[in-house]
């Protein structure tokens, strides 16, 4: 069924289809019983696969990446198609349109995609009030539901979890590279009361020379102003980890191993979107017309990894959150077994729909 809705939805503009149709999920799932009847259809409520990564509870370990949801305006319907997680932004101090479109295509011979969004985003201070309207909204259905004792099952017990949510963030493009750290901070701050982890992206290849914050001297400052914010809240810290590229060079990348083990840094997101055009079946004629942008989707998968492995080899403690070419269960296992705790889909949900976190965690738990 997916992939007839599919092929008609990939004969128009992929970023008009995207808010298409999570706006067209938002109305259905006022309709009531809607979001019950999503979660019944696509939700693995599997107790197995529950998992506790750095102080946190992830009800299973397939989460969706940045960049799909990046206000924070669809939380609730992408609850109910049964992420573990949900990882919003990536969010700036203030509100930006990004780059000039189009700026997402489609490479369907690759079951890939190309973006040069550019962070486009609400801004910190409405992306802050939506977290925080959804989680009083969501504290007062739990409180509802608990009154009329409906969570006596445990798919019930599940389902009434709390959605981890991560906060993704970034400088503005008009923020000279050495007063980023500061377009950090201000998200971190405006931020850190309404999600449960954050995710520090200096590896986006679609703001000019933000590539060059993952030098080490750059990124340092950055990640140990963090880290010292981090350390004055009273209630706790909150889990900080980089989101990497899967273009540097290994060199590069035992640097920033050695930085984050020394900031005490929680993990890693492998990887962000690659600059390279290897080995694609799509005409390079076509991959002129759609010019610069980050490449996502199976071709990125045996990079992304080779970096895994790579990273997990050096013994380091970090946790790894893989992202990169996840289509089925087998492909998340591969992912798994090269090092990571956690993972990330995105184009995949693009091109297998909303069935695949069912199918992933399926086949999870089938190699529990």
């Amino acid at each position: 069924m997916y992939k007839l809705l599919r092929n008609i939805l990939f004969l128009f503009d992929p970023e008009q289809v995207h808010y298409f149709s999570m706006n067209f999920m938002r109305f259905f799932c006022k309709i009531p019983f809607a979001n019950n009847w999503l979660s019944k259809q696509y939700a693995a409520d599997i107790i197995q696969l529950e998992k506790k990564v750095f102080g946190l509870t992830f009800k299973n370990p397939v989460g969706l990446g940045a960049g799909f949801d990046k206000n924070a305006k669809y939380l609730s319907e992408l609850e109910a198609l049964g992420f573990g997680f949900i990882e919003i932004g990536t969010v700036t101090p203030l509100p930006q349109n990004g780059n000039n479109k189009p700026r997402l295509f489609r490479l369907p011979k690759d079951k890939a995609l190309i973006n040069r969004m550019g962070f486009n985003n609400d801004g910190v201070v409405l992306v802050a009030k939506r977290l925080r309207e959804w989680r009083e909204t969501a504290s007062g259905e739990k409180r509802v539901a608990s009154s009329e004792k409906q969570i006596a099952s445990s798919s019930k017990r599940v389902a009434s979890r709390k959605l981890i949510i991560g906060g993704n963030i970034g400088k503005n493009k008009s923020t000279p590279n050495d007063e980023a750290w500061k377009d950090y901070e201000t998200c971190f701050r405006g931020l850190f009361d309404h999600v449960d982890y954050f995710v520090v992206n200096v590896s986006s290849p679609n703001t000019p020379g933000l590539r060059e914050l993952q030098q080490k001297d750059s990124l340092k400052k950055i990640l140990l102003n963090l880290q010292n914010i981090n350390e004055e809240y009273k209630d706790g810290c909150k889990p900080i980890l980089l989101k990497i590229s899967p273009d540097l060079e290994r060199e590069a990348i035992k640097d920033i191993i050695e930085l984050c083990t020394e900031i005490n840094l929680e993990g890693l997101v492998v990887s962000n979107t690659t600059i390279s055009r290897e080995n694609l079946q799509t005409p390079n004629n076509e991959l002129q017309k759609t010019g610069d942008g980050g490449l996502s989707g199976k071709p990125l998968i045996n990079k992304s990894n080779d970096l895994v492995k790579f990273i997990h080899g050096l013994n380091n403690g970090l946790i790894i959150i893989g992202s990169g070419g996840i289509f089925t269960g087998d492909d998340a296992i591969e992912k798994i077994n090269s090092g990571c705790t956690l993972l990330q889909v995105w184009t995949g949900f693009i091109y297998e729909g909303p069935a695949i976190i069912k199918k992933i965690c399926r086949t999870l738990i089938n190699n529990h």
